[in-house]
């Protein structure tokens, strides 16, 4: 009995993970373009895909490659880029039972993504605010293949497809941004100002003195920390918010 519940939260997850799957496939085939403009091969980009598998953090990374940046500044950079995978783990950890064996917690987190976290959270509300770690397997199964093949076929369909057609293709990039900061942007002025603020200061660091001179990672570092920690500091999330949210 205990197998055949797994199973159907498995195929439920699988099913659900479709449609994802195929908006990282579109988006992840972007990634693959960017990775073959910085000599890349398509077996290093899939295995960036597999063991990061997150795009704000894989451009990042790509971006520094292509640039020729420093291990530590490799490393700093994607740690801050990707700092908020650890706050979605967390938050979705609550959600499974106290009893659960740990490695499900420990897996879990290491695939996690926005969209993957989306759904499991809306799971586990239909499931009485517990989620079972099967259901986000199965939609793991399905969405990560997605996003390592749409990177593999970027580098290796990125030499073949005409240069219109990638050109296109780029500005998918764009839009993937766009419909992130968007909807968020509609909802909270406070998020509206902040993205005003990012926008105006990343113009500033490209062309002052001295902070021009600096990596782009570096200067995505700096950016993130003092424009993030300003907004915690000034806009703090009181406690009764998050327990209306969850």
């Amino acid at each position: 009995m205990k197998e055949q519940k797994k199973s159907t939260y498995f195929i439920k997850g699988m099913r659900d993970g479709i449609p994802i799957a195929m908006g990282y496939l579109a988006v992840a085939f972007t990634l693959g373009i960017s990775a073959k403009n910085a000599n890349m091969t398509g077996l290093q980009a899939a295995v960036m895909s597999v063991t990061m598998h997150a795009s704000a953090g894989e451009f990042a990374a790509i971006s520094m490659i292509a640039t020729n940046a420093g291990i530590l500044e490799m490393i700093f950079t994607e740690i801050i880029v990707n700092l908020r995978y650890i706050l979605l783990s967390c938050s979705l950890s609550q959600k499974l039972d106290a009893k659960m064996p740990f490695f499900h917690r420990f897996f879990l987190a290491f695939d996690m993504t926005d969209e993957v976290f989306g759904i499991s959270m809306a799971s586990a509300e239909l499931s009485g605010g517990k989620l079972h770690p099967y259901y986000t397997y199965g939609a793991m199964a399905v969405a990560s293949p997605g996003w390592v093949l749409g990177t593999f076929l970027g580098v290796v369909l990125g030499n073949v497809l005409p240069i219109s057609v990638l050109n296109a293709l780029n500005v998918a990039l764009y839009g993937m941004f766009l419909a992130i900061i968007i909807p968020a942007a509609k909802k909270n002025k406070i998020i509206l100002g902040l993205i005003i603020v990012t926008m105006l200061a990343s113009s500033l660091f490209a062309v002052l003195p001295v902070v021009r001179e600096l990596s782009s990672g570096i200067r995505i570092i700096i950016l993130t920390l003092l424009i993030a920690g300003a907004a915690a500091f000034l806009f703090p999330i009181k406690e009764t918010e998050v327990s209306a949210n969850e």
